[in-house]
């Protein structure tokens, strides 16, 4: 695998400084969102070729890869203005992505409500699902044209909720350009985390042939939630992850989440110590 970690989990430096600093805790790409980097915008109006080649070439110099240029809106949201300004949006961020050289643009799949807030029974129904699926469309067939992937992040408190509506999605969408970011800790919430284990497999049973990128972080049921930390702080047990990565996507870009300034290494090398186990 190829590790790497979020941009705004880093330490505050000015931009290129933290780039190298990136690279000199031994990671290899990043997962980076323009709303989240200092000083920087994601303005659609803003995103210009000049823009993404100064993003090429820093990260260039920083001998790191774009992993993933999140871009983590509402797809499904009820409002009519507020859908064609995301849908611009995303566009914006695949032509950015094309010059730049991202690996993907990232996204989560929403939910049915203006604010974007998660509602079981409105988030994890069919009718949502069929909102999500019209609003995808013309942003998947504008990557199309660009030769850009665009990568869908399941996640249980949003509409696409388990490996099975994934599932439908893609093939329902049937394009080559729309991929899986594989999100383990995603997939849980405190009525299946005790299924764990089942819900991971299930995961690489039905997705394997998309999943192009894995987050990495754990977790653990704190109340009525389940908080996500760093890789090895959790409960999450990575084997399977790690083994399917290590055996069926050689070189994959795998960024870690929730992590902090201080702990990015060691989470760094907790799961390089469970790559090691299945190197050959």
């Amino acid at each position: 695998m190829q590790i790497g970690i979020r941009f705004h989990d880093t330490v505050q430096l000015p931009f290129e400084e933290r780039l190298q600093e990136i690279k000199r805790q031994g990671f290899s790409c990043t997962h980076i969102a323009l709303s989240k980097v200092p000083g920087f915008t994601a303005d659609t109006n803003a995103l210009t070729p000049g823009y993404a080649m100064y993003m090429r070439d820093a990260f260039r110099r920083a001998d790191l890869d774009v992993a993933v240029l999140g871009c983590y809106l509402n797809l499904a949201t009820p409002d009519a203005a507020a859908l064609k300004a995301t849908q611009d949006k995303y566009m914006a961020h695949i032509r950015f992505a094309s010059l730049m050289g991202a690996g993907m643009v990232g996204t989560e799949t929403g939910a049915p409500n203006v604010d974007y807030h998660y509602d079981k029974e409105a988030c994890h129904s069919q009718e949502a699902l069929e909102t999500f699926i019209t609003g995808l469309k013309p942003v998947v067939e504008y990557a199309e044209k660009m030769g850009v992937i665009v990568a869908i992040e399941p996640v249980y408190r949003h509409i696409v909720w388990n490996p099975k509506r994934a599932r439908e999605v893609l093939d329902r969408i049937e394009s080559p350009n729309l991929q899986i970011i594989f999100d383990p800790v995603n997939l849980l919430w405190t009525d299946n985390f005790e299924q764990r284990q089942e819900v991971f497999e299930e995961a690489i049973d039905l997705l394997e042939k998309d999943i192009c990128m894995i987050h990495l972080k754990d977790a653990v049921v704190e109340g009525d939630s389940v908080k996500s930390m760093a890789c090895g702080l959790g409960e999450i047990n990575y084997d399977t992850i790690v083994k399917f990565a290590v055996e069926k996507k050689p070189f994959i870009h795998a960024t870690l989440e929730d992590t902090k300034p201080d702990n990015a290494v060691a989470a760094r090398e907790f799961i390089q110590s469970i790559e090691k186990k299945y190197m050959a």
